[in-house]
């Protein structure tokens, strides 16, 4: 990298010189993150057709479910695992998975194979994404989460990127079934970045350094019930997920209306991919970490729910073909780019157990629970009551209006909780 190249980083990005190792290798680690789950999404999308339409709805279920029994397995790992090995015993497993998939696929496809790996890909995808920000906040504290995290988010992004370019050019290749062994590989790198990430801060004060009790997972769930400030994460969460599952409803009945031909709609989604993708990468480079060390996790976090009653409105008056495809990219870009990223931020300033426990129930259980409320809340609104797009749109402003409450009371508390931390700090040390 040049002076001017490196001046000009210095000042959108601020590394300090014993952070720089851990911020490449938390970089590569989610850009192979992503791009494994990126090269498996198409066959998992393609499972979707195998399986049916009418069989999705079911299958959203199955997802919910699979999820529920999955939190205590997870638990169980985190409670009898070191520390030190969870990673690996996690990713392992995900790779077997990836190599028994592709061996039942060789024997022959079926409607019941379809559905089972449809579930799959959907619950590896929650747990890979979770259990690389659980990392994350171990290691990062809050100020290094506000200067990086969006620099490290763009990691993911650009694997984002890769990973559809990849299973795009060897599909005609080797075929759909061995894009599996190559998602196989790139989940290997990014185990391999998670341990040069740990090794990065072998020897520093990490900030999660006592061992997860020995307890079951289910306590993630007490711990966000108990605790006002989880809880309010863990609401958000589903709020913001059930707006989000509004706004890819509509998006999937206009479109639908709008354009009948296949390759068409297939393009047009291809095109959004892209646009989300690049502004995305941008936001993450240019802004993401200058947002939210100016104004806050609260406000960066809030302006998702403002894009939102937004897009609401936009569809209210025209529930069109361009206005969907706006409001879909506008959201996707900025909940990947500076929504995500803020709330992971408010992670860094919990206790251990709660980053392994709360967080990760938070981002399974919680997360496609919000899957299950909207698809009843969206049928109830259309069968039941017979509203279209456009009403479905005017009702869900004060949904929209609850979760921009929801963010900036977050960003409120975040910074108590802060100030109170260094509060605690600084008597610590004056009374050493």
């Amino acid at each position: 990298m040049s002076e001017r190249a490196r001046a000009t980083f210095a000042r959108l990005v601020t590394v300090e010189r014993d952070e720089r190792a851990g911020l490449l290798w938390s970089f590569v680690y989610f850009f192979c993150v992503l791009a494994a789950y990126y090269i498996v999404r198409p066959v998992r999308d393609e499972m979707g057709v195998v399986a049916g339409k009418d069989g999705l709805e079911r299958i959203f279920i199955y997802v919910f479910l699979v999820m529920l029994a999955a939190v205590p397995v997870f638990g169980k790992i985190v409670t009898t695992v070191p520390r030190r090995l969870i990673v690996p015993v996690v990713y392992v497993f995900f790779i077997c998975n990836l190599i028994g998939f592709r061996v039942a696929l060789g024997a022959g496809q079926s409607k019941v194979l379809a559905q089972s790996f449809f579930v799959w890909g959907s619950v590896f995808n929650l747990f890979a994404i979770s259990l690389f920000w659980i990392v994350m906040s171990e290691h990062w504290g809050s100020a290094q989460a506000k200067r990086l995290y969006g620099l490290i988010a763009a990691g993911g992004s650009v694997g984002g990127i890769v990973g559809p370019f990849i299973a795009q050019a060897l599909v005609p290749l080797i075929g759909p079934d061995n894009l599996l062994l190559v998602s196989a590989v790139f989940l290997g790198l990014a185990l391999m970045a998670a341990l040069r990430v740990r090794a990065a801060f072998a020897g520093k004060r990490t900030h999660a350094a006592a061992e997860v009790p020995n307890e079951s997972l289910f306590k993630g769930a007490l711990q966000v019930w108990r605790s006002p400030y989880l809880f309010q994460i863990a609401l958000a969460i589903l709020v913001a997920n059930v707006v989000s599952t509004f706004f890819y409803l509509e998006q999937a009945g206009i479109v639908g209306l709008a354009i009948t031909d296949r390759a068409e709609r297939v393009q047009l989604f291809a095109r959004m991919d892209l646009a989300v993708s690049v502004s995305t990468i941008l936001i993450q480079v240019l802004a993401t970490g200058a947002i939210i060390k100016r104004f806050g996790v609260g406000i960066a976090a809030g302006l998702l729910p403002a894009a939102a009653i937004i897009g609401f409105a936009a569809l209210a008056i025209a529930p069109v073909l361009w206005v969907i495809v706006a409001i879909v990219v506008a959201e996707r870009a900025i909940t990947f780019s500076l929504a995500s990223p803020a709330m992971r931020v408010l992670y860094t300033l919990v206790e251990p157990d709660e980053k392994y426990r709360a967080q990760n129930f938070v981002d399974t259980v919680v997360f496609r629970g919000g899957d299950a409320v909207s698809g009843s809340l969206f049928g109830l609104m259309t069968r039941t009551l017979g509203l279209a797009s456009a009403g479905i749109a005017v009702v869900s402003i004060p949904l929209a209006l609850i979760w921009l409450g929801l963010c900036l009371g977050l960003g409120r508390r975040h910074s108590h909780r802060e100030n109170a931390m260094a509060v605690d700090c600084a008597a610590a040390s004056d009374t050493a």
